[in-house]
């Protein structure tokens, strides 16, 4: 769940190439699969329980716009956790952003619903999620978008071998405030 008591910044994280791709094993009775046709609401189900979005429905309102017009490219980049009925508790999406001089790897929505979280599947998304990645676009320089209220985030994607990036100002067109976060969440991380 989000810390919305903290004041909101955007925190951006890099993974430099050659940086050792993490392992954590899924717990029993859980399994990965990738996005399907139909899977939106799954994914939007996940992201509004963690308060990323108001509500499911403006969720999968984002999820069709940004995502569904890349139909070759979800299928190979939505990655979910589901439990052996096929119910799905978390998702990873390892997707790009665009400059308009080049394209930049960058992982989007990582989230685990909140009742499943402290079983270790957010490291186990984490890992498999980076190991998609550099599957998809090579060992090369990644980013992640999260927040100040995701400080809990910022370690497991610390622990994945991402850091703070302080230096850039807008990597993949994103505003990079990490430096005004440092601040207020460094005891946190």
């Amino acid at each position: 769940m989000l810390d919305k008591s903290l004041e909101y910044y955007r925190v951006i994280m890099k993974r430099e190439p050659g940086t050792p791709i993490p392992a954590a094993e899924l717990p029993e009775g859980f399994f990965f699969s990738m996005y399907r046709e139909g899977d939106e609401l799954a994914w939007a189900e996940i992201e509004a329980s963690v308060q990323e979005f108001d509500d499911v429905e403006e969720a999968a309102t984002y999820f069709h716009e940004n995502y569904v017009p890349y139909a070759t490219e979800v299928v190979r980049r939505t990655l979910f956790i589901q439990r052996e009925d096929g119910k799905k508790v978390a998702t990873f999406t390892a997707w790009w952003n665009y400059t308009g001089r080049r394209r930049h790897p960058f992982m989007h929505w990582v989230a685990v619903k909140p009742s499943y979280q402290g079983l270790g599947l957010g490291k186990a998304i984490i890992a498999r999620g980076v190991k998609l990645m550099t599957e998809l676009e090579g060992d090369c320089t990644m980013y992640i978008p999260t927040q100040t209220w995701s400080h809990k985030a910022i370690r497991l994607y610390r622990w994945a071998g991402f850091e703070l990036e302080l230096n850039e100002p807008e990597p993949g067109g994103v505003i990079n405030q990490t430096k005004q976060a440092l601040a207020l969440i460094k005891h946190l991380i």
